[in-house]
This record gives structure tokens, C-alpha cells and sequence, in this order.
């Protein structure tokens, strides 16, 4: 069954959210892409205590909890212990705002949900005026490289091979249109 994009709502995480949460960050298909549990758990709740912008979401489709999304500003995490880390942020333009997700279920894999959801964010971002949109899948995962072109994005040619294992992919709401019909 493919996603219909009307049928997707996004909330808000809330503290009650955190055990579900747990559970599905635990999943192999998801551990794969975001490791450790109780990492991810922790700056879930450093970005519910307001102490990280990146705001933090639950997709449903048709009202039942699907997955998890989030935005946030790159230019709030280039702290230098960061981008020790992480050197390829200080790469990424002024005012860039990323998505990233996963989808819950394994079962609910390359059947359109996760491009719709992203294409949704996408969208809404836009409509709050935010005009560099990125998101930033490892290079292997092409399963969510392919979403995300299915919902406009594409790379970014000047930032390939200079940010580790990622593909920096940029939003284009004119692939989006072409695209999301």
C-alpha cells in the first residue's frame, strides 16, 4: 500500500512519547542508521528541555503513531566540539535547516511513506519561509536517498565527496510538484 500524503499527520514529541520511542530506535532497521538507544534518547530529551533547537516530531498515518521526524538549524550545531566531530558542517551554507526521520515499522519500508513524510516537512518548512532545506542520508542508504528524490531532493554537486559518508541532498519544491503527482 502506498502513503497517501493526506492521510499523514505530524505532532509534536512529547515526554510521554520517549518509551515508543525507545522502542522503535531499537529496531534493527533503525539502530542501523541511528545507533545507540540511549544516545538518542538523551537528545531527545535535551531537545524537549529546549537545550537543542532541533525540534522533534511523531508522523502518523491515519492516527496511528508511524514514525519519527525532526528538523533542525545547522548553523546552531557548529560548536567547535561539533564540528571536531563533524568537520563537513562548517561546509554547509548560512541558514540551512535539516530533516531527518525513520520509519517505525521495517514492514512499512520503500512503500512511499517515508517520501511523503519528508516531501510534508519539506513543504512546511517552505511555507515558514526557510529556503535551503537539506537533508543528509549516509551514501549507502540507498533506500532513503531514493525517498528523498522521490520527494525533491537532490544532491548537492559542490558538497559531494567532501562530507564523509553522507549525500547532502537540497529540496526543490519544483521536483516535489513534479514529483509528489
Amino acid at each position: 500500500m502506498k502513503a497517501d500524503a493526506g492521510a499523514i499527520t505530524i505532532r509534536p514529541v512529547t515526554e510521554a512519547d520517549l518509551p515508543m520511542l525507545a522502542r522503535w530506535l531499537a529496531r534493527e532497521h533503525v539502530r542501523q542508521w541511528w545507533g545507540d538507544v540511549d544516545t538518542q534518547i538523551g537528545r531527545l530529551r535535551a531537545k524537549l528541555d529546549g537545550r537543542d533547537s532541533t525540534r522533534p516530531f511523531i508522523f502518523e498515518l491515519e492516527g496511528v503513531p508511524a514514525g519519527y521526524v525532526q528538523y533542525s538549524f545547522f548553523d546552531d550545531n557548529k560548536a567547535p566540539a561539533q564540528l571536531a566531530e563533524t568537520p563537513w558542517l562548517d561546509l554547509l551554507p548560512k541558514g540551512a535547516v535539516g530533516i531527518d526521520l525513520f520509519i517505525a515499522e521495517a514492514g512499512s519500508l520503500s512503500k512511499g511513506l517515508g517520501s511523503a513524510v519528508v516531501r510534508l516537512m519539506a513543504e512546511m518548512l517552505w511555507q515558514k519561509g526557510h529556503r535551503l532545506i537539506l537533508i543528509d542520508p549516509h551514501a549507502t542508504n540507498t533506500r532513503a536517498v531514493r525517498a528523498y528524490e522521490k520527494a525533491g531532493f537532490h544532491p548537492v554537486d559542490d558538497l559531494q565527496g567532501r562530507t564523509d559518508n553522507y549525500l547532502i541532498m537540497r529540496f526543490d519544491p519544483a521536483l516535489s510538484q513534479q514529483r509528489g503527482s
